[in-house]
């Protein structure tokens, strides 16, 4: 008998999980490849079911996706503005 059981990070807290899952809708919206767009929008269906959590494989690339929505690399145009 084999059991359906997915396996968590141990760093991966609720809170960050659940910050990485919040921040899925808006990296399927920008996403620059199909990869990074089917990704997001198959982590926010699974992410509906009760109890979901990512296995080892997806919590790298939530990260990745995530924090690349908030990477800001100057070649690419735009300026950040800083409020004091």
């Amino acid at each position: 008998m084999r059991h359906q059981r997915q396996a968590i990070a141990p760093e991966a807290t609720p809170d960050e999980i659940e910050r990485l899952i919040f921040h899925m809708p808006t990296v399927a919206n920008v996403a620059e490849t199909d990869f990074a767009k089917g990704f997001a929008q198959s982590v926010i269906k699974q992410s509906r079911r009760k109890g979901w959590k990512p296995s080892l494989k997806q919590l790298p690339v939530m990260r990745e996706l995530v924090s690349d929505l908030f990477s800001h690399d100057p070649d690419q145009g735009g300026d950040i503005q800083l409020f004091e």
